[in-house]
């Protein structure tokens, strides 16, 4: 993705990011609306959603700026290399303006008030420790694929952890400062009181740092290459322009010549 100038990689992180929030907070007002009172419902409906939006806008983004839509994985991604820390710097306010403007949206689209600062308080000390174990998580599943040469799977793995993080956390696994902070400008079902915020970031922080631990711990090392594949394996990309060959497949060779009076 290096070869992406550094200014479509900001366009890319915050139409990602704003997609990412309008996708979270969009399908819980929708959840609310469709399934008022049952909030087991909504929330497997505000899961699957997200899940799957995930998967398609890592898709669409990650072979441009990596799909971090996250300032932690962009910061650990730093970390190991894979792009500089000037960019993971300049991700970050691309990526929060994108989620707020993409809380912005949802709440337009259900024809709610543009801004509206939530009221749902959200810091207790579980989920605190949630936010933690959820960021980790996340974090580790990104770059243990990279390290294995599994990018090309991150997008399913990445929507498929966040869906089950929504059950298995108190917190229904925010695990991104960036949402976060976007999700505090919605007073709806997904959105957070800003008292809550600064508690879930500094959780989010140490998950990030919980997860390079333990990618050193478990892998020993990763390096540039394998951290700038965190979405999509580049290395294996065709240059522009040209088509992909399939091994298996052979290829079409011209046809020698016709012996001198032979028919076809």
């Amino acid at each position: 993705m290096h070869d992406v100038a550094l200014w479509r990689r900001l366009v890319a992180e915050f139409l990602g990011s704003a997609l990412l929030a309008a996708i979270v907070i969009g399908s819980g007002i929708a959840a609310q609306q469709l399934s008022p009172g049952n909030v087991g419902l909504e929330l497997l409906q505000n899961a699957l959603v997200t899940g799957a939006g995930l998967f398609a806008i890592i898709l669409v983004f990650g072979g441009l700026s990596g799909a971090h839509f996250n300032p932690v994985v962009s910061f650990v991604d730093a970390a190991f290399g894979g792009i500089s820390w000037r960019d993971a710097a300049a991700y970050l306010p691309a990526q929060v303006a994108g989620c707020v403007t993409g809380a912005v949206a949802a709440n337009v689209m259900f024809s709610l008030r543009a801004v509206s600062i939530s009221t749902h308080h959200r810091a207790t000390g579980p989920h605190l420790f949630s936010e933690v174990i959820a960021t980790a998580g996340l974090v580790l599943v990104i770059f243990a694929l990279a390290r294995n040469d599994k990018s090309a799977y991150t997008p399913a793995a990445v929507g498929a952890y966040i869906t089950a993080a929504y059950f298995f956390t108190s917190s229904t696994s925010f695990a991104n400062p960036a949402i976060t902070v976007g999700r505090m400008f919605s007073d709806t079902f997904a959105g957070i009181a800003p008292s809550s915020v600064p508690g879930f970031v500094v959780a989010q922080v140490v998950g990030g740092v919980v997860a390079v631990g333990l990618v050193v711990v478990l892998y020993q090392r990763l390096t540039p290459a394998e951290a700038a594949d965190v979405a999509f394996p580049h290395d294996s990309r065709p240059p522009a322009g040209t088509v992909p060959v399939d091994p298996a497949v052979p290829v079409d060779r011209a046809d020698p010549p016709a012996p001198a009076g032979a028919h076809p």
